[in-house]
């Protein structure tokens, strides 16, 4: 296979006073809002964000999971789910990780880049570097849950 990922050590990504330097991270697949659609439940979402979105809103709210369904990018979809997030069902709480397991693993079987960054893993921990998200990421104080990575190393673990 082609490798499309550039290591992680090649500081690709940096901005200095005069430039911004982009490309494609390593690790870009393990993340909700990569490029690679899914399809679960009888459905095809374009990316895991789309599918966590969607499912979160599904029973209880139909036309806010149609919003995120129709919506162009991950990051629409955040925005939608956050301005409706009123509307979460408590029940949803105790379900969030066992859905998210679920699209994380039907992401990994339907592509192959997704496998091949996770074997690039090696036995290292995995942690989502979120800023912002104590739960599904290490958080601003770096002592979040870390539930994404979590995830991620339990389906390397059983699919190695």
């Amino acid at each position: 296979m082609h490798i499309m990922y550039p290591s992680s050590d090649e500081n690709l990504n940096k901005e200095t006073d005069k430039e911004v330097y982009f490309f494609t991270p390593s690790f870009y697949p393990l993340d909700n809002f990569s490029a690679h659609a899914i399809k679960l439940w009888d459905m095809r979402f374009s990316t895991a964000e789309h599918a966590y979105q969607w499912k979160k809103f599904s029973l209880s709210h139909p036309n806010i999971a149609e919003k995120i369904l129709d919506a162009k990018s991950p990051h629409s979809v955040k925005i939608i789910s956050d301005e409706n997030s009123m509307n979460i069902l408590s029940a949803w709480h105790e379900e969030k990780v066992g859905v998210m397991e679920e699209i994380l693993v039907a992401k990994t079987q339907q592509h192959e880049d997704v496998r091949d960054a996770l074997k690039r893993t090696g036995k290292k921990d995995i942690i989502e570097n979120s800023p912002i998200d104590s739960f599904w990421g290490n958080g601003p104080q770096k002592d979040g849950k870390n539930m994404i990575g979590k995830i991620w190393m339990k389906i390397r673990n059983t699919t190695a």
